[in-house]
């Protein structure tokens, strides 16, 4: 069942054919391929194989807590056993060693294969990190090293029943409790939502890194965001003692079903122990790595979603007998690979699918590298990373359904499943608008404009050399000329007044993903093309003149919309909402 996964071959050539991820990180790609290989077994072998049951036996609840599909606790087992968790860690942390960009391509095949379960482990890597960059040798040895050993999973606790996305309206509330050798020690209490492994029997501890704010000297809280406090909130303490933390109730999704969701109550008793991360008042700035690594990773799992889905449409439709050529009535029916309709939704989900991986691979490669402008790039390009995928991906996966016809939305087939673990995606992480007027207000229009300037460099680049390439002259011509167009849109928003401008900062978003995805592929296209032919790939070509023709078309359209500055979504009468 490996042929449906995430690709270890396709991965391979995107790392060291296009990125050349060895030059900066010193990744050897006999040893890498040999990784991935060894992924590719674990994930068909361990969590593909209980990727439907997951979805049909969910996490419950009872006084001993929550309790998760057993297979998916022997198949997170076997990924620790390997090292997986620790996977981009340094060898002085316990880990492997490997740059970003190879973890998150050895992630894509377990996500490929059963999100819900490697959920846990982006989870995990994401949580340790944040604790090794800002917690103290103690935190480190204390709470990081379990879990990049695997033998510990994390959290990250946030959103709150009142305060989904507005994180500066957490109530939670710490109070002083001392000091101990892991630091200023705190009494939480307030109530935490939609905590993904907020409580599972797969590990045997939990270590929650919990978003909360200070109590003053009269107990009221700061307001606002800047009063944020990071805490690292175990389920069980050094004592074997369990903390004061309970599962109020589990939420049951439409899809990802194997992953564990959680209402947890901090401090029902005398409080839930946590222990400050930093200095107080920089919990949300901390927490921004951890929220930008899972965002990457959300794009990833998107795309890997739409990957599994695209190539189980390809096997369908070369299998599947029915119909036959317009204009011909008589003879045998042919496979329904041979409509051109049904080659259009193919050739449409390998744009998306296949694109986004790409894109999270060149961010994860940006993570690796060093020095001011691969952060200004990454800064910029991270809002998209997360939204495009999981918003084309959930779309290949719709496609995917309709190249089964009557067959895909049956449980029978996969891709209802896939279609329905995606939808979350698009949500995962904040939502489409979240990650828009990040992109236009923080990036863009209140940036220094590096990042932007960064990009148009990188994109010129490319169009350079495919403006020598006689095959590709068309389509460097099309994306500098999409780009020109991005520009002047950029500079009429500046012009817009008050907050004016993100009324339709989705659709800019879109577009502008849109024209990175096409700027991505001429340059895989490219790189395809100068490889020996030792190295055989997939022809990129076909997949980039698609994008180009069929999909750029479409973000002009939403570029235009923009330029347009039409108010009638914000000055509609509530009434029409009836």
């Amino acid at each position: 069942m490996s042929e449906f996964l995430v690709q270890a071959g396709y991965l391979e050539f995107l790392l060291f054919d296009w990125l050349r991820v060895g030059k900066h990180s010193g990744a050897d790609r006999e040893t890498a391929g040999v990784i991935l290989d060894m992924a590719t077994k674990l994930a068909a072998d361990s969590f593909m194989s209980c990727y439907k049951e997951a979805d049909c036996k969910e996490p419950c609840l009872d006084e001993n807590g929550v309790h998760i599909l057993p297979e998916i606790a022997a198949a997170l087992a076997r990924y620790a056993d390997m090292g997986l968790f620790g996977a981009s860690f340094p060898e002085e942390l316990g880990g492997m060693g490997l740059p970003q960009s190879l973890a998150l391509a050895i992630y894509s095949i377990f996500a490929s294969a059963n999100i819900s379960a490697s959920g846990y482990t982006m989870l995990t890597a994401g949580n340790a990190r944040l604790i090794a960059r800002f917690g103290s040798d103690m935190q480190i040895e204390t709470f990081a090293r379990p879990e990049i050993e695997g033998r510990w999973f994390g959290t990250m606790c946030l959103s709150e029943p009142q305060a989904g996305s507005s994180l500066g309206d957490i109530r939670t509330k710490a109070v002083a409790d001392g000091e101990d050798e892991l630091g200023a020690r705190y009494r939480l209490t307030g109530n935490k939502m939609w905590i993904s492994g907020g409580d599972q029997d797969a590990s045997e501890n939990i270590v929650h890194l919990v978003l909360a704010k200070i109590a003053r000297e009269d107990g009221s809280l700061p307001e606002g965001s800047k009063g944020i406090s990071l805490f690292i909130v175990p389920k069980i303490l050094a004592d074997g003692s369990a903390n004061d933390i309970a599962v109020a109730g589990l939420n049951h999704k439409m899809g990802n079903r194997g992953t564990s969701n959680c209402l947890l109550n901090f401090g029902e008793g005398a409080g839930a122990i946590g222990w400050l991360v930093g200095a107080e008042g920089q919990g949300l700035a901390q927490m921004f790595q951890m929220m930008n690594e899972a965002r990457i990773s959300v794009g990833m799992g998107a795309a890997a979603l739409a990957c599994r889905g695209y190539r189980h449409a390809v096997h369908y439709a070369r299998e599947r007998v029915q119909g036959r050529p317009l204009g011909i009535k008589g003879g045998a029916p042919v496979a329904i690979i041979n409509h051109p309709d049904v080659r259009r939704m193919l050739l449409q989900q390998k744009v998306y699918a296949e694109a986004g991986v790409a894109l999270c691979l060149f961010c994860a490669d940006l993570v690796d590298q060093p020095g001011e402008d691969a952060e200004a790039l990454l800064g910029l390009l991270t809002p998209v990373a997360k939204s495009w995928p999981s918003e084309f991906g959930l779309i290949a996966n719709d496609l995917a359904i309709q190249v089964h016809g009557g067959y895909g939305y049956t449980r029978d087939f996969d891709v209802e499943q896939l279609w329905r673990d995606n939808r979350l995606n698009p949500i995962h992480e904040g939502t489409a608008g979240i990650q828009a007027i990040d992109l236009l207000g923080r990036k863009i229009l209140n940036a220094d404009g590096r990042g932007f300037t960064l990009l148009r460099e990188r994109i010129a680049r490319t169009a350079q050399s495919a403006l020598s390439l006689p095959s590709w002259k068309a389509e460097a011509e099309m994306l500098m000329a999409y780009w020109d167009k991005v520009e002047a849109t950029v500079e009429g928003v500046r012009a817009m007044p008050g907050t004016r401008p993100f009324d339709d900062a989705t659709l800019f978003l879109r577009a502008f993903g849109h024209g990175v995805v096409a700027w991505l592929w001429l340059d895989i296209a490219i790189a395809a093309e100068a490889m020996d032919e030792r190295r055989p790939v997939a022809d990129m070509g076909y997949a980039c003149r698609f994008f180009m023709r069929t999909e750029l078309p479409l973000g002009e359209a939403w570029l235009r919309l923009v330029d347009e500055q039409s108010d009638i979504a914000r000055s509609v009468p509530n009434e029409v909402f009836a």
